[in-house]
């Protein structure tokens, strides 16, 4: 049985490309007036433009004064996420997404990144993503105190492999969620997760993050 066929989603950009007959004039040769417009048929196919890798080049011009040759003015170089480093937020936003959201580990996303000439060692990447986490912390401690001010909250773990460098190993780690969501029912606060990193599932894990 053929699937059904889901109708491509609104948000998306629509490019339009007409296709109008070579000649609009009736084929009748006892007539040969101009055909008037009845109708027309559409159809809709799903394009994807390959990400594209830009530079952002920014510039500060310089001003010196040449009557009293005192003093140079300059903007200020705008703050980065990265202080000296080479990559946007937009940048690192995508790093995060593909490491996390799409599970692609940085060494694929360095092959990815070589394709296009582009040369990041996997540690520069993984230097990428411990500042980005530094700059979300507050974000969710922030977001692990609303949810404990839920009056249900759910809880579980699983396991995630951490390297071991003493060991020249890996060993078993916990990733605890805690969540909230009571729509179904009827609930009106907007639903919530929270992961917390913990060595073991000890019980006293929960009760030091809760």
């Amino acid at each position: 049985r053929r699937p059904r066929r889901e109708a491509l989603p609104a948000h998306l950009k629509r490019v339009e490309h007409r296709h109008e007959p070579e000649d609009t004039t009736c084929p009748t040769p006892e007539c040969g007036a101009p055909m008037t417009r009845i109708g027309e048929d559409v159809s809709e196919r799903l394009d994807i433009v390959p990400a594209q890798f830009r530079v952002l080049v920014t510039r500060r011009p310089k001003y010196a004064c040449r009557r009293c040759e005192d003093g140079v003015v300059q903007a200020l170089a705008p703050a980065r996420l990265i202080e000296g480093g080479m990559p946007t937020e937009a940048t690192i936003a995508q790093v995060l997404v593909s490491k996390y959201a799409d599970h692609l580990p940085l060494y694929r996303q360095a092959q990815i990144y070589a394709r296009q000439g582009i040369e990041l060692d996997r540690s520069t990447l993984a230097d990428w993503v411990g500042h980005a986490a530094w700059h979300l912390r507050p974000l969710q401690e922030r977001l692990l105190a609303r949810l404990k001010e839920r009056p249900r909250l759910y809880a579980d773990e699983t396991t995630a492999p951490v390297l071991d460098p003493g060991r020249g190993c890996t060993k078993t780690g916990q990733l605890w969620a805690y969540a909230a969501d009571d729509r179904p029912w009827g609930g009106c606060d907007p639903p919530g997760v929270v992961y917390v990193y913990a060595p073991d599932r000890k019980s006293e894990r929960p009760i030091t993050h809760l």
